[in-house]
């Protein structure tokens, strides 16, 4: 299948390499174009580690020509660049095209939702609550840690679901688990509860630029306090009435490794030889993406429900201090959408329904 991955960086990379690796036909669009010149001057891409593969991959030169060459689009790129890429892809997406967004945040699918509806536009909008693979990038290398054994899924509108799952098995193999809609995608990305924790714990190493291993740094204090946010994720999935997955089943699907604690499952992943790296500046996605696309909509989702995540909204404040900024305000998903003027009915409606086209 021809796949368009909207996105240039690590992620994007090692899915790519793990399309070609399948017989599909990925394509790269570079929103700002640098991350794909080396490609278009016939440099190969190089995907290492979890995958091995050399090729050469297709690049389109702009959003157009990403969306019209292909059957499925795959958002691979920040929270924090998901309402622009959004806005850049609705004008070109057609009656029955399929967006993958990797991974979901935000709400970010009832938005796009919301721009497709406006146009007349049916299309299936598929939310993965994580990203297929974890790992880094330089100019043309992908360095794959992990390709998840699982991952969560939903559909916008839901009746697709069915469908999607098995378009997600047949590009990326029998790996799919269907949530209960995108309520329960929404509480699925567990990185902004994991990584509050982690940046907050280790803020000084990464201010610091040291190089330190991430999981060797889950220690059991940090095992502790991401396991008490991950209670709170878990009180508003059950006052919406959706299951998702514990952060223990998340650790031992996606790094392989025996169920057990936190702190105890990282430190296996150490010995293992794919804990990874925590960020080498304060600069880093796990607080700029995380903490304005992360946790504030979480915390958003836990005050509608009236199960106040306050460790999640303690997270927010202390991320807002330290950085001298408003992190609540940096989110442009939740007002695009509306999440303050809609009512928790009008949201669960919105999520299994998507936006009405007159």
């Amino acid at each position: 299948m021809k796949v368009s991955i909207l996105g240039a960086g690590g992620v994007a990379f090692g899915t790519a390499a793990f399309l070609a690796r399948a017989g599909h036909d990925p394509m790269l669009w570079s929103p700002s174009g640098k991350g794909t010149e080396p490609f278009e001057a016939g440099a190969p891409l190089v995907a290492q580690g979890a995958i091995e593969l050399e090729f050469l991959p297709r690049v389109a030169k702009d959003c157009a020509q990403a969306v019209h060459g292909a059957e499925v689009l795959l958002i691979c790129l920040p929270g924090f660049c998901h309402k622009t890429t959004m806005d850049a892809v609705a004008p070109h997406i057609r009656d029955g095209q399929t967006v993958i967004i990797s991974s979901h945040i935000s709400l970010g699918a009832l938005y796009l939702s919301q721009l497709l509806a406006a146009r007349g536009i049916r299309a299936t909008i598929i939310a993965w609550g994580t990203t297929l693979i974890t790992g880094t990038r330089n100019a043309t290398c992908a360095n794959v840690v992990t390709v998840r054994g699982k991952m969560d899924v939903a559909t916008v509108p839901e009746r697709d679901a069915d469908r999607a799952v098995e378009l997600c098995t047949r590009l990326f193999g029998d790996r799919f688990v269907q949530r209960d809609g995108l309520l329960a995608i929404a509480l699925s990305n567990l990185n902004p509860q994991n990584h509050l924790a982690i940046a907050l714990m280790n803020l000084t190493r990464m201010e610091r630029g040291e190089t330190w291993g991430q999981a060797e740094n889950v220690t059991p204090a940090v095992g502790r306090l991401i396991e008490a946010l991950d209670l709170e994720r878990l009180a508003i999935a059950a006052a919406l009435g959706v299951k998702v997955k514990t952060v223990r089943e998340h650790f031992s699907l996606s790094f392989h490794v025996p169920a057990a604690g936190v702190s105890e499952m990282n430190q296996q992943m150490h010995r293992n030889g794919n804990g990874g790296f925590g960020p080498k500046t304060a600069l880093s996605r796990y607080v700029l993406e995380d903490v304005p696309f992360g946790l504030v909509a979480t915390a958003r989702l836990g005050r509608l429900v009236d199960a106040p995540a306050l460790l999640h909204e303690a997270g927010i404040a202390l991320f807002c201090a330290a950085y001298g900024r408003d992190f609540s305000r940096e989110n442009d998903l939740l007002p695009a959408l509306g999440m303050h003027s809609l009512s928790l009915e009008q949201l669960k409606t919105l999520a299994r329904e998507g936006a009405a086209i007159h």
